[in-house]
């Protein structure tokens, strides 16, 4: 005979109530039920677990031995029974998210909000980090899911899920302001001071390769590590700098920097989700990645 968790489970509630009428009452069965499971235990351990009395029953040493460590395992149990109904109730859980700072100002911060409002015993992990240092992170496990901006280069098992296109603008202060009369040729850029992210970042490569699309080589004045530092540093009038235009719109519409036109479009750039498809996400990260995916198609 193989003893198996049920015979365990059974000694755990006789035990703890001194009671076979109380157990079978607990685990909605019956007295005679229990007392044969009870009985091929103590023939399979070669020992008395219980001394049975007309008030009940009492452990003997042996079973008192067994029951404190047998307590011990079932209480861990029930615990991990909770937790697991925790998680699936949204009760309890952790979602992990790499992010760039453009998906995190451009989409993720307001889906968050709500998020902790339906599910607030749920705890949040964000690691603000570059597209790069996003990817390497999803790669190591360390997250759940990483939201990046593009471009951006995958393999499999990694999978990809646009979320929101954007669009870059070129920003200055007040003090460039004639830089409003006409469009400005991207070459003529360079003649002014120009502030860029720093290199090894997506959005750095992005502006090297437009710039190089078009024979010129992109060579900042200022560099910086997030996008939401660029803005501060061109209303401080340290220079010029590309910036999603949503970033930027109040600042301009309070006449804080200035759109400068350019001769050339800045491509299009996209907000996406990617995750491995080799992991399976835990229900909160799964929930929250719906909520992020449905208000990307509002």
């Amino acid at each position: 005979m193989e003893i198996t968790y049920d015979y365990y489970r059974i000694f755990y509630y006789v035990a703890k109530y001194q009671s076979f009428t109380q157990a079978a009452n607990v685990l909605n069965s019956n007295q005679p039920n229990l007392t044969k499971y009870i009985n091929n235990l103590e023939n399979q351990l070669s020992c008395k677990l219980f001394i049975r009395t007309n008030r009940g029953v009492t452990l003997t040493p042996e079973g008192e031995k067994l029951y404190s460590h047998v307590a011990v395992a079932y209480e861990q149990f029930k615990a991990a029974e909770l937790e697991l109904a925790n998680d699936k109730n949204l009760k309890s859980g952790v979602v992990t998210i790499g992010v760039s700072n453009t998906a995190l100002h451009g989409i993720l911060l307001p889906v968050l909000s709500h998020f902790r409002e339906a599910y607030p015993g749920i705890q949040l992990k964000l690691s603000n980090q570059t597209t790069p240092q996003s990817l390497q992170a999803l790669k190591n496990g360390t997250v759940d899911f990483s939201l990046v901006t593009t471009p951006v280069q995958i393999q499999k098992p990694f999978v990809e899920t646009d979320l929101k296109n954007f669009q870059e603008i070129l920003i200055g202060s007040s003090q460039y302001k004639e830089l409003t009369d006409r469009p400005l040729d991207l070459k003529d850029t360079v003649q002014y001071p120009m502030i860029f992210l720093g290199k090894g970042t997506t959005t750095r490569e992005f502006y090297n390769t437009f710039y190089s699309h078009h024979g010129l080589v992109l060579t900042p004045d200022t560099e910086t590590a997030t996008t939401d530092q660029l803005l501060p540093l061109v209303k401080n009038n340290i220079g010029l700098a590309f910036i999603p235009e949503e970033f930027a719109i109040e600042a301009i519409n309070k006449k804080e920097v200035i759109a400068i036109p350019l001769v050339q479009e800045v491509p299009p750039r996209r907000i996406c989700l990617v995750e491995d498809s080799s992991r399976h996400l835990n229900i909160a990260a799964n929930k929250l990645k719906q909520m992020i995916v449905e208000t990307s198609k509002k």
